[in-house]
C-alpha cells in the first residue's frame, strides 16, 4: 500500500431528484481534486435520496433505479473519475439484470473501471434484495479497498471478511445517526423541529449530533471496527431531514488502530481530508492480531443457531 489522500462526505440528499444530488455532488468533487484527494466517499444513496424509499412501491422505484454500467449515473461517476484522476463512490439504486432491485454502492477508478458493491443485509424496502457477494478491489495506488454499506458494517464477520480479504482501506457510506432503534442504549430519534430551527438555535442541533444520538454511538464501535481488522476507514454519512429523521452528519477518517484523524463537526455539508499513512500497517494491532486466527476453532461462526432472521426484521422488530 503506498500513502492515499481520501475524503469523506456528509450532505443532505434531495429525495428524488437525481440532478440537484449531482450537482452538490459535483462541487465537492471540484473541492476534492483542487486539495489533491485520490479517494472521494459519498454518502449511501446520496444521488437518489434514502429514507423516503420505505414508502415506494416497487413502480416508483424503478423509476429511481438505474442499470450498471449503462445507467447515467454510472457514466457519470466514470466520467469525473477520469477528469479528476479520483477514485469516486456514491450509493444509488440498481436496477439488475434479472429485475432485482439493490441498494447498491458504485466505485468508478480513474482509468474508467468500477465496482459495484450490493447492500449485504438490505432493510429499506420489501422490494430491494440484498446481496450476496464482498467487494474489494485494487487502485492505481498500490492500495486494497472495499466497501460495506451502512448496516453491512455493524456485523463484526462482515469487516473481518473484508481484511482476510485483504482490504486496507475500507468506505464505509451510511445514512445513520438521530434513527429509531430496537434498542433502547443505540441512538434514538432527533425532532425535526431542531433541523428546522437550525439557524436559530445551532447550538441544540449541534449537541444532537455530538452526543449519543450520533458521535458518541458512532464511537462505541466504529473504531474497533478499524483497529481489530488492522483498516483505515473512511465513513460518509448523510446530514439534515431525511423525511421524518435527521442524520447526524459525523464525517470522518480513522487509522489502523481506530484513531480519528479527522471528523466533521458540522451541522451542514461538509467534507474531511485526510493523508492515510500506509507505514502504520506494518505493525497495526489488528494486522498482528490476524496472524494469530485459529480457524479451526471458529466452526461455530458459520453455522446456523436458529435465532437468525432478516436484516429488515432485525432492523425494525
Amino acid at each position: 500500500m503506498q500513502n492515499v489522500r481520501a475524503a469523506a462526505v456528509q450532505f443532505q440528499h434531495t429525495n428524488g431528484d437525481k440532478p440537484a444530488n449531482l450537482a452538490t455532488m459535483d462541487r465537492f468533487i471540484a473541492s476534492a481534486a483542487k486539495q489533491s484527494v485520490q479517494l472521494l466517499c459519498f454518502p449511501e444513496c446520496c444521488v437518489t435520496g434514502y429514507w423516503f424509499l420505505r414508502k415506494l412501491d416497487r413502480s416508483a422505484l424503478l423509476t429511481l433505479a438505474e442499470a450498471i454500467p449503462t445507467g447515467p449515473t454510472t457514466e457519470w461517476l466514470c466520467q469525473r473519475a477520469r477528469q479528476t484522476q479520483m477514485a469516486i463512490g456514491a450509493g444509488l439504486l440498481e436496477l439488475a439484470p434479472d429485475g432485482r432491485l439493490f441498494n447498491s454502492y458504485l466505485v468508478a477508478l480513474p482509468d474508467g473501471s468500477w465496482h459495484c458493491h450490493r447492500k449485504l443485509h438490505c432493510f429499506i424496502s420489501e422490494h430491494l434484495a440484498s446481496g450476496d457477494v464482498y467487494t474489494v478491489f485494487d487502485t492505481p495506488w498500490d492500495c486494497r479497498v472495499g466497501v460495506l454499506i451502512c448496516y453491512d458494517n455493524n456485523l463484526i464477520e462482515n469487516v473481518r471478511t473484508m481484511a482476510l480479504l485483504g482490504t486496507e482501506v475500507l468506505l464505509s457510506p451510511h445514512q445513520t445517526g438521530g434513527c429509531k432503534s430496537g434498542s433502547p442504549e443505540a441512538m434514538g430519534q432527533i425532532d425535526v423541529a431542531l433541523w428546522e430551527q437550525r439557524k436559530e438555535a445551532p447550538e441544540k442541533l449541534a449537541a444532537e449530533f455530538l452526543g449519543p444520538k450520533g458521535r458518541e454511538w458512532l464511537l462505541r464501535w466504529l473504531p474497533s471496527r478499524a483497529h481489530d481488522n488492522g483498516l483505515f476507514l473512511v465513513f460518509s454519512n448523510g446530514v439534515g431531514r431525511d423525511d421524518d429523521e435527521v442524520r447526524t452528519g459525523n464525517a470522518m477518517i480513522l487509522d489502523c488502530y481506530g484513531r480519528t484523524l479527522v471528523e466533521s463537526r458540522q451541522i451542514e455539508d461538509d467534507m474531511v481530508v485526510a493523508e492515510l499513512d500506509a507505514t502504520l500497517r506494518e505493525r497495526a494491532t489488528g494486522v498482528r492480531w490476524m496472524r494469530a486466527r485459529r480457524p479451526e476453532l471458529y466452526n461455530l461462526l458459520t453455522e446456523k443457531q436458529g435465532s437468525e432472521v432478516s436484516a429488515r426484521e432485525a432492523r425494525f422488530s
